[in-house]
């Protein structure tokens, strides 16, 4: 069945990431139990704990700069 894509709802989502937090087994256990992708619960885990685009949403919305940013003072002004 190569090419079909299986679709989750939110509920089974947020129970597979609750499994990973409350037992603190690995993803790869988890995913192998539920019968789904390890990268696909490995990303779903990576979204509840705030990573990536998502974490960078929100910290641009709160005013926080990337340390990069706060890096540019250096040489200006004198």
């Amino acid at each position: 069945m190569a090419g079909k894509r299986r679709r989750f709802d939110a509920e089974f989502r947020e129970g597979a990431v609750r499994i990973v937090a409350e037992t603190g087994k690995p993803v790869a256990q988890v995913a192998q139990d539920l019968g789904i992708n390890e990268t696909t619960l490995a990303s779903w885990v990576s979204r509840a704990r705030g990573g990536g685009r998502e974490r960078r949403a929100r910290a641009a919305a709160a005013g926080e700069r990337p340390a990069e940013e706060g890096q540019q003072g250096a040489g200006h002004g004198a």
